[in-house]
């Protein structure tokens, strides 16, 4: 796995701000009883703070003691929420969204400021031991804010777990994060340059050689693939590779996952397998696609005969419509890759604009269009997409939609049903630049 996905991978775990969280707590455990001494030893200081800071052994304890049982308390409290926030993720939204929520930065500092403030007290109530003189203890005080700190902590929880609970807000955050994905990762039309053109690669000098076949040292899904470290292994060795499995497919130990093009045959077994990883299951990465499944998934489960909230798949829709019209404006990731010296080191195909929008799309056509709501959001988003971005995106959306029209039985259709999805569709045909071949439901 690179950096890059374990930096990812740590980062979304669910303990990884609580632990941190913690062992801050220790830390600052430790700062407080260096406080304590440190009064004792220079009492001037203690003569600019109000007597009523400090309390003796037995107060010190009570306090201490009772804002240690708060606290867990509220982290108790606070775990069940989560949970029941989990469930309703489960059961309504999709379980994809789960990660959306335990990878909130807001959840997990609750949790750590919560496990933190536990941890502190615990600490105190165990350390704290007779000063050897007749003054007070102050770390009492210090935990006492840091009481009140966690029950603002706590009130701002209760509202994120309303505003969370919320579809339109997961909806809303979904499309944020993955717009953002693409302004990050995509550069735009007019600012790429294009590279050299290696789509006939397989018909030039490499016809006479015959691929060397790796496959993955274990069953599992793919997690990452390090193209950075297969450019520069593939250089070192004067190779070409292509990838054949794409992150999220499962192979086995028999399935080829490499096909390497080279001259001179050498030991590239481990060498190549090693920029591979390979898991029990799929690893959620914040990438475009992902997101796309998410709000997907949301769409579908509002369409289902349970829950039957077209409102929610019309929402789904129209922001599936904004992030790929935003993904329209980008030049998408190509399959080859060159080393420094511009030769070709590395083939991995990607995804084309027509595949986002299939994918997007083609099942919420399949269970959606009987809903003339749903199918009126299809063509909108459609027009969206196509009113803003360049001719061959036009092209792949008018292609999509008649892959839509095949699907609609508009014989039992009404006849208002008709004349509003005309409208519609006219408005998409005209944004295309299609509209000598729009024909309307009759």
């Amino acid at each position: 796995m690179s950096l890059h996905h374990f930096i990812h991978w740590l980062r979304s775990r669910f303990w990884y701000l609580p632990l941190v969280y913690g062992l801050f707590a220790c830390l600052f455990a430790y700062v407080s009883l260096q406080i304590e001494v440190n009064l004792y030893r220079f009492d001037i200081i203690k003569q600019f703070l109000p007597d009523l800071l400090f309390s003796d052994l037995d107060r010190a304890e009570t306090i201490l003691s009772s804002i240690s049982a708060s606290l867990l308390t509220m982290t108790t409290i606070t775990f069940s929420t989560i949970l029941v926030v989990l469930t309703t993720y489960l059961s309504e939204f999709s379980p994809r969204a789960l990660h959306n929520f335990i990878t909130d930065r807001n959840t997990q500092r609750v949790l750590g400021v919560f496990s933190g403030g536990f941890i502190y007290t615990i600490l105190l109530l165990l350390l704290l031991h007779e000063p050897g003189s007749e003054a007070g203890y102050i770390s009492p005080a210090i935990a006492v804010v840091f009481a009140i700190v966690c029950l603002v902590v706590f009130i701002f929880f209760v509202h994120h777990v309303s505003s969370w609970i919320q579809v339109s807000n997961l909806i809303h955050t979904i499309t944020l994060e993955t717009m953002e994905k693409i302004e990050q990762d995509l550069s735009s039309l007019k600012e790429f340059t294009e590279d050299s053109a290696w789509q006939d690669w397989e018909s030039g000098e490499l016809t006479h050689l015959v691929p060397i076949s790796l496959t993955g040292n274990q069953a599992g899904y793919i997690q990452d693939v390090d193209i950075l470290g297969l450019v520069k292994q593939a250089e070192k060795d004067d190779t070409i590779v292509k990838v054949l499995r794409k992150v999220g497919e499962y192979v086995d130990q028999d399935t080829p996952i490499l096909s390497i093009y080279t001259l001179e045959p050498h030991e590239i077994h481990g060498a190549y397998q090693k920029y591979i990883s390979i898991g029990i299951r799929k690893i959620a990465y914040d990438n475009i696609e992902f997101g796309l499944t998410k709000l997907v998934e949301i769409a579908l489960r509002a369409l289902s005969p349970g829950v039957n909230d077209p409102n929610t798949a019309i929402n789904g829709i129209d922001n599936l419509g904004k992030i790929l019209s935003k993904l329209g404006k980008k030049h998408l990731p190509h399959a080859y890759h060159n080393d420094k010296e511009n030769n070709l080191r590395v083939v991995y195909d990607k995804p084309s604009f027509l595949d986002y929008l299939y994918k997007s799309f083609y099942q919420i056509r399949q269970y959606g269009t009987n809903d003339i709501s749903v199918l009126s959001s299809l063509l909108g988003a459609l027009t969206l997409i196509a009113e803003s971005n360049h001719s061959s995106i036009k092209k792949n959306v008018w292609e999509f939609t008649q892959y839509i029209i095949e699907g609609v039985d508009h014989q039992a259709m009404l006849s208002l049903d008709k004349q509003f999805i005309n409208k519609k569709l006219h408005k998409l045909a005209q944004a295309a630049g299609f509209s000598k071949d729009y024909k309307p439901f009759v």
